[in-house]
């Protein structure tokens, strides 16, 4: 007789548990990455580029994809050639530094070649040092990846909430986790500001055996004079600089991140990528955007605009913002930063709560959608920003 003859089996654990059970154990309680995407008028909750692509890059895109459509049958070309002489060509008109096609790696955003990083360089017995807030994916990445996470610390003791990191702070730190990979951000996410220089260096010198990730994910929207981590490439094979087309290029689902270091770096990566990571319309797409990057980057000083719109208005209005190098202001001052979240929203307007007290993220998007955000900041501040009079 079956369990199920002659009467009700008899309970057994529960699909969910049974797969808790299964699961490895660091992962067991952790949740998902994610942002909501919620359907209201104004989302400026994923520091997305708010600008369709043009229709010039449409059109040669269509074009490009027609001509290959019928070669899918076979494999893509893994070494990506043509695209990676053509970020090659991008990254040495941005910057003024000269690369070679060797020195770059693409993936499927950042976020993958992120991960070959810490593939190659991380795993047990292994630590990554960042210093938060900053991009939440990296802890992500280095966890799930087998790395233990070090949550390294921005501020001072006397000024704990400044977001700042030292050159001594972050030499200070890295010289007691003994790391193998660091992460650092330049424009940083969620605070918006470009890193000091110095603090680059100081992390070379005093993490030795660390490879040192700066990661330039919004490079393009930087004020003037603000120095790329690309220009100590020559110097430092330990260094790793990773940018993305999401961004400045209004690209975000062409999924296409690459970064740029040395020869025998990138060639390491080589090991832990998939087999055949980039399919062949990602090239291609990627390819003929780059070809366009004057038209594609054409927002990007637009943008720029609406960010510091928003910082002045925001101070206007009593509220903290901190003066942004990227495409998106964190702003403080707020008695309740989750019920200005909801009050937002209730007006239609998606801001980011990045579990900071007191403090929301805000992408700058097209001027009708930066305009809709601080009217609806005008409504809300007497209620929910905590002005501070100026000093006597």
């Amino acid at each position: 007789m079956t369990g199920t003859e002659g009467g009700a089996a008899s309970a057994g654990p529960s699909a969910r548990d049974e797969v808790q059970r299964l699961l490895r154990p660091d992962l067991r309680g952790r949740t998902p990455y994610g942002a909501p995407q919620l359907d209201v008028p104004v989302r400026l909750n994923t520091n997305e580029n708010s600008y369709p692509v043009p229709q010039v890059v449409v059109d040669a895109v269509v074009a490009a994809l027609a001509g290959e459509v019928a070669g899918l049958n076979r494999y893509p070309d893994r070494e990506f050639t043509d695209l990676r002489k053509a970020l090659t060509a991008y990254v040495e008109k941005q910057s003024g530094v000269s690369v070679t096609p060797e020195q770059l790696w693409a993936g499927n955003g950042s976020n993958e070649v992120l991960s070959h990083v810490v593939q190659a360089f991380g795993g047990h017995g292994r630590v990554a040092l960042g210093f938060t807030p900053s991009y939440s994916m990296h802890p992500i990445i280095s966890e799930t990846h087998g790395t233990a996470w070090v949550d390294g610390l921005r501020g001072t003791p006397s000024e704990p909430d400044s977001f700042d990191l030292t050159p001594e702070s972050a030499a200070a730190q890295a010289r007691e986790h003994d790391p193998s990979i660091v992460f650092l951000c330049s424009p940083n996410n969620p605070t918006g500001t470009a890193l000091p220089f110095e603090v680059i260096g100081a992390v070379l010198d005093a993490a030795p055996d660390a490879v040192v990730v700066v990661d330039e994910a919004y490079a393009e929207f930087a004020r003037p004079g603000t120095r790329s981590a690309l220009t100590l490439l020559a110097g430092h094979p330990r260094l790793v600089v990773t940018r993305t087309m999401s961004k400045a290029f209004a690209f975000a689902g062409g999924r296409l991140g690459y970064l740029v270091a040395a020869p025998e770096l990138v060639d390491a990566l080589r090991l832990v990528r998939l087999p055949y990571h980039l399919s062949s319309p990602t090239q291609t797409i990627a390819r003929v955007a780059l070809e366009h990057a004057d038209v594609m980057l054409g927002t990007v000083e637009v943008i720029k605009h609406q960010r510091d719109r928003i910082v002045d208005r925001l101070a206007e209005l009593g509220a903290r913002p901190v003066a942004s190098d990227s495409n998106f202001v964190l702003f403080g001052g707020l008695r309740d930063e989750k019920a200005t979240w909801q009050a937002l929203l209730d007006e239609g307007v998606l801001v980011r709560d990045m579990g900071i007290a007191h403090h929301l993220r805000v992408t700058a998007g097209d001027p009708d959608e930066t305009t809709a955000f601080l009217t609806a900041m005008t409504r809300l501040a007497p209620t929910h920003v905590d002005r501070q009079e100026p000093d006597a």
